[in-house]
């Protein structure tokens, strides 16, 4: 792969963490701040790339990560971990602080805290665990709670939960899916796939 610009990354993002989209170049072009012609360009690049595919519904095209290439899930890992280490100080903090949760398959940082930081109320975090680790991950968020000012509201779901939630659209966890993956992104990509 060459060079990959922010806005191929940011586009790619996109696509990942609105399952419930589907995408053209025009419907994409606002939310990057690109012009149709620039999102149309990223696209045929991506696509060119095999990292996105596209299926056509009328004269349009909608485009969709490509998972038969075997490089996308890697790519989409690296592009989660930068995004966290990218991330304002504050939410790197609370990154880290999810990443205590032992327990915890995977985490997703979410809701106020990303854009208002130390401003927000609690801290939104969306945790996938089994019902085994269940109430040893509810202990871990508790001494979380102890130790900081801003409480951590978490969300539990199972795999199957999540996956379930996905797919019939849930508000909530489609919501914390536009969030920031603090762990366990291998999981997540994995749920999504299928």
């Amino acid at each position: 792969m060459t060079d990959i610009t922010a806005k191929e990354m940011e586009f790619v993002i996109r696509v990942f963490k609105s399952p419930e989209k589907s995408y053209n170049a025009s419907s994409i072009a606002k939310p990057l701040g690109l012009s149709r012609m620039g999102s149309l360009k990223i696209a045929k690049r991506l696509v060119l790339e095999d990292i996105l595919s596209y299926r056509e519904h009328g004269r349009g095209k909608y485009y969709h990560l490509n998972y038969h290439n075997e490089f996308v899930p890697h790519y989409l890992r690296f592009l989660l971990k930068r995004e966290a280490e990218h991330a304002h100080p504050f939410v790197r903090m609370w990154v880290d602080e999810l990443k205590k949760l032992k327990s915890a398959d995977a985490a997703i940082l979410f809701g106020s805290a990303l854009r208002k930081f130390k401003d927000a109320n609690d801290i939104d975090a969306l945790l996938i665990t089994g019902a085994s680790k269940f109430s040893k991950l509810k202990k871990e968020v508790e001494e979380i709670n102890t130790l900081n000012v801003k409480k951590l509201h978490p969300i539990y779901q199972s795999r199957e939960d999540f996956s379930k939630n996905v797919n019939k659209k849930d508000e909530v966890v489609i919501n914390a899916l536009k969030g920031l993956v603090a762990f366990g992104e291998d999981l997540i990509i994995e749920l999504l796939k299928t």
